[in-house]
Protein backbone atom coordinates (compact mmCIF):
# COMPACT_ATOMS: atom_id res chain seq x y z
CA UNK A 1 0.00 0.00 0.00
CA UNK A 2 3.00 2.31 -0.14
CA UNK A 3 1.69 3.78 -3.40
CA UNK A 4 -1.21 5.44 -1.55
CA UNK A 5 1.00 6.86 1.17
CA UNK A 6 2.33 9.52 -1.20
CA UNK A 7 -1.09 11.19 -1.14
CA UNK A 8 -1.73 11.04 2.61
CA UNK A 9 -0.06 12.55 5.65
CA UNK A 10 -0.03 10.46 8.85
CA UNK A 11 -2.38 10.98 11.77
CA UNK A 12 -0.85 12.77 14.72
CA UNK A 13 -0.88 11.04 18.10
CA UNK A 14 -4.41 10.60 19.44
CA UNK A 15 -5.06 9.36 22.96
CA UNK A 16 -7.51 6.47 23.15
CA UNK A 17 -8.82 4.91 26.35
CA UNK A 18 -8.31 1.16 26.91
CA UNK A 19 -10.96 -1.02 25.29
CA UNK A 20 -12.14 1.67 22.88
CA UNK A 21 -12.20 1.73 19.06
CA UNK A 22 -8.79 3.37 18.92
CA UNK A 23 -7.15 0.12 20.03
CA UNK A 24 -8.46 -1.65 16.93
CA UNK A 25 -7.80 0.92 14.20
CA UNK A 26 -5.17 0.17 11.57
CA UNK A 27 -3.50 3.56 11.61
CA UNK A 28 -1.32 5.54 9.26
CA UNK A 29 1.10 7.11 11.72
CA UNK A 30 4.82 7.78 12.10
CA UNK A 31 5.43 4.03 12.07
CA UNK A 32 4.10 3.52 8.57
CA UNK A 33 1.09 2.98 6.31
CA UNK A 34 -1.43 0.17 7.01
CA UNK A 35 -1.82 -2.78 4.66
CA UNK A 36 -5.30 -3.72 3.43
CA UNK A 37 -5.30 -7.29 4.78
CA UNK A 38 -9.09 -7.68 4.87
CA UNK A 39 -12.25 -5.77 3.91
CA UNK A 40 -13.42 -2.88 6.05
CA UNK A 41 -13.89 0.87 6.23
CA UNK A 42 -11.15 3.49 5.73
CA UNK A 43 -11.32 7.01 7.17
CA UNK A 44 -9.84 9.78 5.02
CA UNK A 45 -9.80 13.46 5.98
CA UNK A 46 -9.60 16.10 3.23
CA UNK A 47 -9.53 19.74 4.46
CA UNK A 48 -9.92 21.28 1.00
CA UNK A 49 -12.00 24.48 1.02
CA UNK A 50 -10.85 26.50 -2.00
CA UNK A 51 -14.10 25.95 -3.90
CA UNK A 52 -16.35 26.90 -1.00
CA UNK A 53 -18.28 30.15 -0.92
CA UNK A 54 -19.18 29.93 2.77
CA UNK A 55 -16.78 27.74 4.76
CA UNK A 56 -13.69 28.88 6.66
CA UNK A 57 -10.50 27.12 5.54
CA UNK A 58 -8.49 25.35 8.18
CA UNK A 59 -7.74 22.00 9.82
CA UNK A 60 -9.99 20.33 12.37
CA UNK A 61 -9.87 16.56 12.81
CA UNK A 62 -11.09 16.46 16.41
CA UNK A 63 -13.78 14.02 15.22
CA UNK A 64 -10.99 11.44 15.21
CA UNK A 65 -10.39 11.74 18.94
CA UNK A 66 -14.11 11.35 19.64
CA UNK A 67 -14.48 8.38 17.30
CA UNK A 68 -11.40 6.63 18.68
CA UNK A 69 -12.88 6.84 22.18
CA UNK A 70 -16.24 5.29 21.36
CA UNK A 71 -16.98 1.64 22.11
CA UNK A 72 -16.95 -1.03 19.41
CA UNK A 73 -20.26 -2.52 18.38
CA UNK A 74 -21.43 -6.09 18.86
CA UNK A 75 -19.59 -8.66 16.78
CA UNK A 76 -17.49 -6.26 14.72
CA UNK A 77 -15.24 -8.52 12.68
CA UNK A 78 -13.57 -6.38 10.03
CA UNK A 79 -10.87 -3.76 9.80
CA UNK A 80 -11.20 -0.05 10.45
CA UNK A 81 -8.39 1.89 8.78
CA UNK A 82 -7.44 5.50 9.24
CA UNK A 83 -5.41 6.37 6.17
CA UNK A 84 -4.62 9.89 7.33
CA UNK A 85 -5.16 13.26 5.68
CA UNK A 86 -5.04 14.41 2.07
CA UNK A 87 -3.63 17.90 2.48
CA UNK A 88 -4.61 20.50 -0.15
CA UNK A 89 -2.29 20.33 -3.15
CA UNK A 90 -0.60 23.24 -4.90
CA UNK A 91 -3.63 23.34 -7.20
CA UNK A 92 -7.10 22.17 -6.28
CA UNK A 93 -6.90 19.72 -9.19
CA UNK A 94 -4.02 18.03 -7.34
CA UNK A 95 -6.31 17.43 -4.36
CA UNK A 96 -9.01 16.01 -6.63
CA UNK A 97 -6.53 13.67 -8.28
CA UNK A 98 -5.15 12.40 -4.97
CA UNK A 99 -8.63 11.75 -3.58
CA UNK A 100 -9.79 9.98 -6.73
CA UNK A 101 -6.78 7.64 -6.62
CA UNK A 102 -7.33 6.82 -2.96
CA UNK A 103 -11.05 6.16 -3.51
CA UNK A 104 -10.33 3.98 -6.56
CA UNK A 105 -7.75 1.86 -4.74
CA UNK A 106 -9.95 1.39 -1.67
CA UNK A 107 -12.91 0.21 -3.76
CA UNK A 108 -10.72 -2.23 -5.68
CA UNK A 109 -9.50 -3.68 -2.38
CA UNK A 110 -13.04 -4.11 -1.02
CA UNK A 111 -12.52 -1.33 1.52
CA UNK A 112 -15.13 1.44 1.78
CA UNK A 113 -13.57 4.92 1.79
CA UNK A 114 -15.29 7.19 4.31
CA UNK A 115 -14.23 10.67 3.20
CA UNK A 116 -14.62 13.58 5.62
CA UNK A 117 -13.87 17.21 5.21
CA UNK A 118 -14.07 20.20 2.94
CA UNK A 119 -16.49 21.57 0.40
CA UNK A 120 -18.94 19.31 -1.39
CA UNK A 121 -17.34 19.68 -4.81
CA UNK A 122 -15.06 16.86 -3.57
CA UNK A 123 -17.94 14.61 -4.66
CA UNK A 124 -16.58 14.95 -8.20
CA UNK A 125 -13.21 13.60 -7.07
CA UNK A 126 -14.93 10.64 -5.39
CA UNK A 127 -16.95 10.04 -8.56
CA UNK A 128 -13.80 10.03 -10.68
CA UNK A 129 -12.49 7.23 -8.47
CA UNK A 130 -15.03 4.99 -10.23
CA UNK A 131 -13.84 5.77 -13.77
CA UNK A 132 -11.44 2.86 -14.09
CA UNK A 133 -14.08 0.46 -12.73
CA UNK A 134 -16.09 1.21 -15.88
CA UNK A 135 -19.51 0.64 -14.35
CA UNK A 136 -22.55 2.88 -14.17
CA UNK A 137 -23.10 4.14 -10.63
CA UNK A 138 -25.79 5.81 -8.55
CA UNK A 139 -25.17 8.75 -6.22
CA UNK A 140 -27.42 9.76 -3.33
CA UNK A 141 -26.90 13.15 -1.68
CA UNK A 142 -28.23 14.01 1.75
CA UNK A 143 -28.77 17.72 1.26
CA UNK A 144 -31.22 20.59 1.70
CA UNK A 145 -30.62 21.84 -1.86
CA UNK A 146 -29.83 20.37 -5.28
CA UNK A 147 -26.47 22.11 -5.88
CA UNK A 148 -26.98 22.18 -9.66
CA UNK A 149 -24.89 25.28 -10.42
CA UNK A 150 -24.19 26.80 -13.82
CA UNK A 151 -22.23 24.67 -16.33
CA UNK A 152 -20.85 27.87 -17.88
CA UNK A 153 -19.24 28.92 -14.61
CA UNK A 154 -16.56 27.44 -12.35
CA UNK A 155 -18.12 24.81 -10.14
CA UNK A 156 -18.05 25.13 -6.38
CA UNK A 157 -19.26 23.39 -3.25
CA UNK A 158 -22.80 24.73 -3.60
CA UNK A 159 -23.06 24.24 -7.37
CA UNK A 160 -21.37 21.22 -8.94
CA UNK A 161 -24.01 18.75 -10.18
CA UNK A 162 -24.20 20.28 -13.66
CA UNK A 163 -20.44 19.78 -13.99
CA UNK A 164 -20.77 16.22 -12.73
CA UNK A 165 -23.20 15.56 -15.58
CA UNK A 166 -20.65 16.85 -18.10
CA UNK A 167 -17.87 14.47 -17.01
CA UNK A 168 -16.64 12.28 -19.87
CA UNK A 169 -16.77 9.36 -19.95
CA UNK A 170 -20.07 9.48 -18.05
CA UNK A 171 -20.73 6.66 -15.60
CA UNK A 172 -23.58 8.31 -13.71
CA UNK A 173 -26.83 6.37 -13.99
CA UNK A 174 -28.89 8.05 -11.29
CA UNK A 175 -28.62 10.95 -8.84
CA UNK A 176 -30.97 11.16 -5.87
CA UNK A 177 -31.28 13.85 -3.21
CA UNK A 178 -32.84 13.16 0.18
CA UNK A 179 -33.87 15.98 2.51
CA UNK A 180 -34.38 18.94 0.18
CA UNK A 181 -36.10 22.01 1.57
CA UNK A 182 -38.14 23.77 -1.11
CA UNK A 183 -37.08 27.34 -0.14
CA UNK A 184 -33.52 26.40 -1.14
CA UNK A 185 -34.40 24.85 -4.51
CA UNK A 186 -35.34 26.74 -7.69
CA UNK A 187 -38.06 25.64 -10.09
CA UNK A 188 -35.41 25.38 -12.82
CA UNK A 189 -33.47 22.88 -10.72
CA UNK A 190 -36.59 20.83 -10.01
CA UNK A 191 -37.43 20.78 -13.72
CA UNK A 192 -33.91 19.65 -14.60
CA UNK A 193 -34.07 16.76 -12.13
CA UNK A 194 -37.47 15.81 -13.50
CA UNK A 195 -36.24 15.84 -17.10
CA UNK A 196 -33.29 13.63 -16.14
CA UNK A 197 -35.56 11.25 -14.20
CA UNK A 198 -33.51 11.82 -11.05
CA UNK A 199 -35.02 11.20 -7.63
CA UNK A 200 -35.96 13.79 -5.01
CA UNK A 201 -37.20 13.14 -1.48
CA UNK A 202 -38.25 16.21 0.49
CA UNK A 203 -37.39 16.64 4.14
CA UNK A 204 -41.09 16.67 4.99
CA UNK A 205 -41.61 13.31 3.28
CA UNK A 206 -38.61 11.91 5.12
CA UNK A 207 -40.02 13.12 8.45
CA UNK A 208 -43.42 11.59 7.65
CA UNK A 209 -42.00 8.17 6.79
CA UNK A 210 -38.34 7.14 6.65
CA UNK A 211 -39.25 4.27 4.30
CA UNK A 212 -39.61 6.82 1.49
CA UNK A 213 -35.87 7.52 1.69
CA UNK A 214 -34.55 4.03 2.43
CA UNK A 215 -34.71 2.71 -1.17
CA UNK A 216 -32.61 5.66 -2.37
CA UNK A 217 -29.92 4.79 0.17
CA UNK A 218 -30.07 1.10 -0.76
CA UNK A 219 -29.79 1.92 -4.47
CA UNK A 220 -26.59 3.98 -4.19
CA UNK A 221 -22.93 3.26 -4.84
CA UNK A 222 -21.82 6.60 -3.41
CA UNK A 223 -23.62 8.50 -0.65
CA UNK A 224 -22.66 12.05 0.22
CA UNK A 225 -23.83 14.09 3.19
CA UNK A 226 -23.85 17.88 3.28
CA UNK A 227 -23.29 18.48 6.99
CA UNK A 228 -25.19 21.77 6.74
CA UNK A 229 -28.35 19.71 6.13
CA UNK A 230 -28.31 18.97 9.87
CA UNK A 231 -30.24 21.44 12.05
CA UNK A 232 -27.77 23.90 13.50
CA UNK A 233 -29.34 23.39 16.94
CA UNK A 234 -28.16 19.78 16.68
CA UNK A 235 -24.65 20.64 15.50
CA UNK A 236 -23.21 24.11 16.12
CA UNK A 237 -25.49 27.16 16.19
CA UNK A 238 -22.54 29.57 16.12
CA UNK A 239 -21.07 28.09 12.93
CA UNK A 240 -24.00 26.73 10.92
CA UNK A 241 -27.24 28.53 10.04
CA UNK A 242 -29.81 25.82 9.30
CA UNK A 243 -32.99 26.40 11.35
CA UNK A 244 -34.54 23.29 9.77
CA UNK A 245 -32.96 20.03 8.73
CA UNK A 246 -32.16 16.56 9.95
CA UNK A 247 -32.00 15.97 13.68
CA UNK A 248 -28.84 14.36 15.02
CA UNK A 249 -30.59 11.03 15.59
CA UNK A 250 -32.05 11.11 12.06
CA UNK A 251 -28.71 11.69 10.33
CA UNK A 252 -27.23 8.83 12.36
CA UNK A 253 -30.12 6.62 11.22
CA UNK A 254 -29.37 7.58 7.63
CA UNK A 255 -25.73 6.59 8.13
CA UNK A 256 -26.76 3.27 9.67
CA UNK A 257 -28.91 2.35 6.67
CA UNK A 258 -26.17 3.51 4.31
CA UNK A 259 -23.80 1.11 6.03
CA UNK A 260 -26.25 -1.79 5.72
CA UNK A 261 -26.57 -1.37 1.94
CA UNK A 262 -24.55 -4.05 0.15
CA UNK A 263 -24.41 -1.92 -3.00
CA UNK A 264 -22.71 1.05 -1.35
CA UNK A 265 -18.95 1.27 -1.92
CA UNK A 266 -18.04 4.81 -0.77
CA UNK A 267 -19.40 7.60 1.43
CA UNK A 268 -18.52 11.22 2.10
CA UNK A 269 -19.44 13.81 4.73
CA UNK A 270 -18.65 17.29 3.45
CA UNK A 271 -19.09 20.97 4.25
CA UNK A 272 -17.64 20.60 7.73
CA UNK A 273 -16.57 24.03 8.89
CA UNK A 274 -13.05 24.01 10.33
CA UNK A 275 -14.30 26.31 13.11
CA UNK A 276 -17.09 24.01 14.26
CA UNK A 277 -17.41 23.30 17.96
CA UNK A 278 -16.81 20.09 19.88
CA UNK A 279 -20.47 19.06 19.75
CA UNK A 280 -20.45 19.07 15.94
CA UNK A 281 -17.25 17.00 15.89
CA UNK A 282 -18.85 14.51 18.28
CA UNK A 283 -21.80 14.19 15.91
CA UNK A 284 -19.43 13.44 13.00
CA UNK A 285 -17.82 10.73 15.14
CA UNK A 286 -21.24 9.21 15.86
CA UNK A 287 -22.12 9.32 12.16
CA UNK A 288 -19.00 7.28 11.41
CA UNK A 289 -19.87 4.85 14.23
CA UNK A 290 -23.41 4.23 12.98
CA UNK A 291 -22.18 3.72 9.43
CA UNK A 292 -19.57 1.21 10.59
CA UNK A 293 -22.14 -0.61 12.74
CA UNK A 294 -24.47 -0.78 9.73
CA UNK A 295 -21.63 -2.16 7.62
CA UNK A 296 -21.18 -4.88 10.22
CA UNK A 297 -24.82 -5.91 9.71
CA UNK A 298 -24.63 -6.49 5.97
CA UNK A 299 -26.16 -9.81 4.94
CA UNK A 300 -25.32 -9.99 1.23
CA UNK A 301 -28.79 -8.71 0.41
CA UNK A 302 -28.29 -7.36 -3.12
CA UNK A 303 -30.15 -9.63 -5.58
CA UNK A 304 -27.65 -10.24 -8.36
CA UNK A 305 -26.86 -13.68 -9.74
CA UNK A 306 -28.83 -16.42 -7.99
CA UNK A 307 -32.13 -15.32 -6.48
CA UNK A 308 -32.86 -18.48 -4.52
CA UNK A 309 -33.12 -16.46 -1.29
CA UNK A 310 -35.86 -14.24 -2.70
CA UNK A 311 -39.57 -14.68 -3.22
CA UNK A 312 -40.71 -13.66 -6.70
CA UNK A 313 -44.07 -11.98 -7.27
CA UNK A 314 -45.78 -11.34 -10.60
CA UNK A 315 -48.38 -8.57 -10.84
CA UNK A 316 -50.60 -8.33 -13.90
CA UNK A 317 -51.79 -4.85 -14.85
CA UNK A 318 -54.68 -3.98 -17.13
CA UNK A 319 -53.74 -2.65 -20.57
CA UNK A 320 -50.10 -3.56 -19.94
CA UNK A 321 -48.29 -6.18 -21.97
CA UNK A 322 -45.82 -7.47 -19.37
CA UNK A 323 -46.32 -8.35 -15.74
CA UNK A 324 -44.44 -6.36 -13.13
CA UNK A 325 -41.96 -8.53 -11.26
CA UNK A 326 -41.12 -7.94 -7.60
CA UNK A 327 -38.57 -9.70 -5.39
CA UNK A 328 -38.69 -9.93 -1.60
CA UNK A 329 -35.64 -10.98 0.40
CA UNK A 330 -36.04 -13.91 2.79
CA UNK A 331 -33.21 -12.47 4.87
CA UNK A 332 -34.31 -8.86 5.39
CA UNK A 333 -37.85 -8.76 3.93
CA UNK A 334 -36.79 -5.84 1.75
CA UNK A 335 -38.26 -5.40 -1.74
CA UNK A 336 -36.94 -4.86 -5.28
CA UNK A 337 -38.73 -4.17 -8.56
CA UNK A 338 -37.41 -5.56 -11.84
CA UNK A 339 -37.09 -3.26 -14.85
CA UNK A 340 -36.04 -4.80 -18.13
CA UNK A 341 -33.12 -3.17 -19.92
CA UNK A 342 -32.76 -3.00 -23.71
CA UNK A 343 -31.12 -5.93 -25.44
CA UNK A 344 -27.40 -5.51 -26.04
CA UNK A 345 -26.90 -3.41 -22.90
CA UNK A 346 -26.66 -6.28 -20.41
CA UNK A 347 -23.17 -5.46 -19.18
CA UNK A 348 -23.82 -1.73 -18.89
CA UNK A 349 -27.13 -1.88 -17.04
CA UNK A 350 -27.24 -5.25 -15.29
CA UNK A 351 -26.63 -3.69 -11.85
CA UNK A 352 -29.59 -1.35 -12.33
CA UNK A 353 -32.24 -3.77 -13.50
CA UNK A 354 -33.44 -4.43 -9.94
CA UNK A 355 -34.54 -1.23 -8.22
CA UNK A 356 -35.03 -1.06 -4.44
CA UNK A 357 -38.62 -0.32 -3.47
CA UNK A 358 -41.07 -0.71 -0.60
CA UNK A 359 -43.98 -3.04 0.03
CA UNK A 360 -46.22 -0.04 -0.69
CA UNK A 361 -45.04 -0.11 -4.32
CA UNK A 362 -46.14 -3.74 -4.54
CA UNK A 363 -49.50 -2.87 -2.97
CA UNK A 364 -49.93 -0.03 -5.48
CA UNK A 365 -49.23 -2.39 -8.37
CA UNK A 366 -51.92 -4.75 -7.08
CA UNK A 367 -54.30 -1.81 -7.49
CA UNK A 368 -53.20 -1.39 -11.12
CA UNK A 369 -50.88 1.55 -10.41
CA UNK A 370 -47.41 1.44 -11.92
CA UNK A 371 -44.81 2.82 -9.45
CA UNK A 372 -43.08 6.03 -10.53
CA UNK A 373 -39.67 4.45 -9.97
CA UNK A 374 -40.49 1.84 -12.65
CA UNK A 375 -41.21 4.54 -15.24
CA UNK A 376 -38.19 6.64 -14.28
CA UNK A 377 -35.81 3.69 -14.37
CA UNK A 378 -37.19 2.51 -17.70
CA UNK A 379 -36.61 5.95 -19.20
CA UNK A 380 -32.97 5.96 -18.06
CA UNK A 381 -32.42 2.41 -19.31
CA UNK A 382 -33.87 3.35 -22.70
CA UNK A 383 -31.70 6.45 -23.17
Amino acid sequence: MSDLSIYLSPVELIKSSPGKIGEHIQLHDEHGFPEFRKPGVAIIYVPEYRNSNSLDPGFNDTFRNHFYNLNTGDGWDFEIYDLGTILPGERIEDTYFALSKVVETCIKRDVIPFVIGGSQDLVIACYKGYEHLEQMINICAIDKQLDVGDPEEQFHGEGFVSHLLLQRPCYLFNYAVVGIQRPYVTSREMDLFGNLYFDVCRLGSFNDDFKRAEPHLRNSDLITVDFTSVKSSDSDMNTYDSPNGFRADQICKVMHYAGISDKLTSVGVFNLNSNQNDNASRLVAEMIWYFVDGYNQRVGDFPVGSKTNYKKFYVHLEDFEDDLVFYKSNRSERWWLEVKYPSGKDKLYSRHQLVPCNSEDYDAALKNNIPDLWWQTLQKLST
